[in-house]
């Protein structure tokens, strides 16, 4: 074992460094947001009793400003390289999308907001930060925008786990269909 250059295990560690990065910068009281994310990860070649020759790791790293991310970045890459020198690998990078903040419209925000603290006894929701690159992303650049997010019990997302009630999917349509209406 002491002889080994494991990519998987430096894949690992790796990982995990990313994500204690990412949660140390993630502080939403103060405003400060930050997600690390390895949602896909292929060794090479792959074989169930066989140490990889390659590990490829696709990395999602998101900040609220386009330098949170950066910096994000930076102190993500350090780790990686210090984690995959310690068992005996390299890390190489490749840049395959990069996509600047977007700022939504407050104002709409605040409406979505109080329409549903209207109908939950006036529990205003949480403020999410997203970096997702949702199509609202894309129309933001061009008329006001925002997201509305329905709950989701078990946190899960992207995935067929995912889920939400009835009550809560009809909460947030009927929210979307009061601002839409004060609009028209």
């Amino acid at each position: 074992m002491a002889g080994r250059r494991d990519p998987m295990a430096a894949a690992a560690a790796a990982i995990l460094a990313a994500r204690e990065i990412a949660a140390a910068r993630d502080d939403p009281a103060a405003g400060s947001h930050a997600r690390a994310t390895v949602g896909r990860i292929v060794p090479l070649p792959g074989g169930t009793n066989v140490i990889a020759s390659r590990v490829d790791a696709w990395l999602d790293a998101r900040a609220g400003t386009d330098a949170g991310v950066r910096a994000l970045l930076a102190e993500i890459t350090a780790a990686m390289r210090d984690r995959a020198a310690a068992h005996g690998c390299e890390l190489a990078i490749a840049e395959e999308s990069v996509a600047s903040a977007v700022a939504f419209d407050a104002g709409l925000r605040d409406r979505l907001g109080a329409a549903l603290a209207a109908r939950d006894g006036g529990t205003p929701p949480p403020v999410l930060a997203t970096g997702a690159g949702h199509d609202a992303g894309i129309l933001a650049g061009v008329l006001p925008t925002a997201m509305l997010f329905v709950r989701n019990p078990t946190g899960v997302s992207h995935s067929p786990q995912e889920t939400a009630t009835a009550a809560d999917c009809a909460a947030g349509a009927a929210a979307l269909r009061t601002v839409l209406e004060e609009l028209l």
